[in-house]
């Protein structure tokens, strides 16, 4: 059943007040999918949908919500409803909703909960916001090396509800990480096998301040489920599970995107910002990219002289200005886009940039001599036989092929080099994208354009 279709029902329902009906239908929903419902449905049916659900379904369903949302619905509820919906969630939850509500919001919730909970929120919330720390969840379950595996799992049983994952149980021995044991790894031992026979020794972990990003990439890499994370003593006291490193990874290819298009990014969904709001993440760049195009202006002013001292040759270059600039745009475009994507994921190290360079320079010169040659036989072809243009001669056809093949070489050399200085003194790279890169390309190719045709045209 499609979602829209889902969404009627549900609605109509909610009018008939046959809330039976209603109840029925939503147990039977992915967290997922009723939380899109919430997008659609009007603010003041929001709670009475809610309350519907299971404690368990609406605490699952509660954590995929948008924050005005959850905002809403904390407003919504009696103190005892913040209670039960605490602690329903994981901590790691608990975290992130305290982190995008307000004050008052935040205090109604910290006041609702165990000091134990609030002591471990109080911890997390200290963590830098792009560090592990802040990232990881303190529910996870421990074993002692010396457990047999029947006494594992009697502690999974009882402690794993409450708990993010089973999947994979970490060995401690005086808090310190020693091992770690997979829930198939339990399964297919005997109860009387001891944890340290079967556990593995070969750890993967990242600290506490470690860069999120780099957690979520250290997941995806070794295809973990979920990540321990430890202190300056290899203390364990977090995990970050799989699906915190998906959202994270996707925060990060969102920010990558919106900077590559020259936009401040943000992190609400696009139609939850504001006109002006927009207009305040997209104008900065637009500014910074207009006046920095003055330079192109400039080159062509520089020149002005010598190109109407020679009408028709002068109108003949023009003429080619724009397929100029845009292949060189679009060629240092390829470059950039591909070494900032190769830097997000690791693939290129910024000891590569000399074997970046040299690989980017062989395929610029042979992009641009097939663009070259191609675009002498359509100049000669079609602008000067079939369009009859006397102006277009070989000569200056040939220069601008000649300064084809340059800007492509130019555009992919600084394509390739500015994300990677970039990373080398602590920006982003994505900063260095297509809009950035096509503004210097074009200036730098419309000035050896203007001087390959005066040393060859003499103008």
């Amino acid at each position: 059943m499609e979602k829209t279709t889902i969404f009627d029902i549900v609605i109509k329902l909610l009018e008939q007040r046959k809330f039976a009906e209603l109840k029925l239908i939503m147990q039977q929903m992915n967290p997922t999918d009723i939380a899109s419902i919430f997008d659609e449905a009007e603010a003041k049916d929001v709670p009475i949908i809610f309350r519907l659900l299971p404690k368990e379904l609406a605490a699952e369903t509660f954590a995929y919500l948008e924050s005005e949302q959850q905002e809403q619905l904390i407003n919504a509820f009696s103190d005892k409803e913040i209670k039960e919906m605490v602690n329903e969630l994981f901590l790691d939850d608990t975290v992130d909703i305290i982190e995008e509500m307000p004050a008052s919001v935040v205090s109604r919730i910290l006041k609702n909960t165990d000091e134990a909970t609030r002591r471990q929120i109080n911890e997390l919330l200290a963590y830098p916001d792009d560090s592990a720390g802040s990232l990881m969840t303190p529910e996870f379950v421990y074993l002692g090396k010396d457990m047999t595996v029947g006494e594992a799992f009697a502690k999974i049983r009882q402690v794993g509800v409450a708990k993010e994952t089973i999947y994979t149980c970490y060995v401690t021995q005086e808090r310190k990480l020693i091992g770690v044991v997979s829930l198939l790894e339990l399964v297919t031992a005997s109860d009387n096998t001891k944890i340290e026979e079967i556990m593995s020794e070969n750890l993967i972990s990242v600290g506490t301040k470690e860069d999120k990003e780099t957690v979520a990439t250290t997941l995806a890499k070794y295809d973990l489920l979920s990540l321990p994370v430890v202190d300056g003593e290899n203390r364990i006291v977090g995990i970050v599970t799989v699906d915190d490193a998906i959202d994270v990874l996707q925060e990060e290819n969102t920010e990558d995107i919106e900077k590559m298009a020259a936009i401040v990014p943000s992190d609400k969904p696009y139609f939850r910002t504001g006109v002006f709001e927009t207009f305040l993440k997209r104008i900065p760049w637009l500014l910074l990219l207009m006046v920095s195009a003055t330079f192109t202006g400039m080159i062509i002013t520089g020149f002005e002289d010598k190109l109407s001292a020679s009408v028709g040759v002068g109108i003949a270059l023009t003429a080619f200005i724009p397929m100029l600039m845009d292949t060189g745009g679009n060629a240092g475009g390829q470059a950039s886009v591909t070494i900032i994507r190769g830097l997000s994921l690791g693939d290129i190290e910024l000891r590569d940039v000399f074997k970046v360079i040299w690989k980017e320079i062989r395929v610029s010169l042979l992009c641009g001599v097939v663009l070259a040659v191609t675009n002498f036989g359509k100049i000669m072809l079609v602008d000067r036989l079939l369009l009859g243009n006397e102006s277009i001669t070989v000569m200056v056809a040939l220069v601008v092929c000649i300064t084809l093949v340059l800007a492509v070489f130019i555009a992919k050399l600084i394509g390739c080099s500015l994300p990677i200085a970039a990373k080398a003194i602590g920006f982003d790279p994505a900063v260095m994208a297509s809009p950035f890169i096509t503004t210097i390309v074009d200036a730098i190719s419309l000035l050896a354009y203007f001087l390959i045709a005066q040393a060859l045209l003499h103008i």
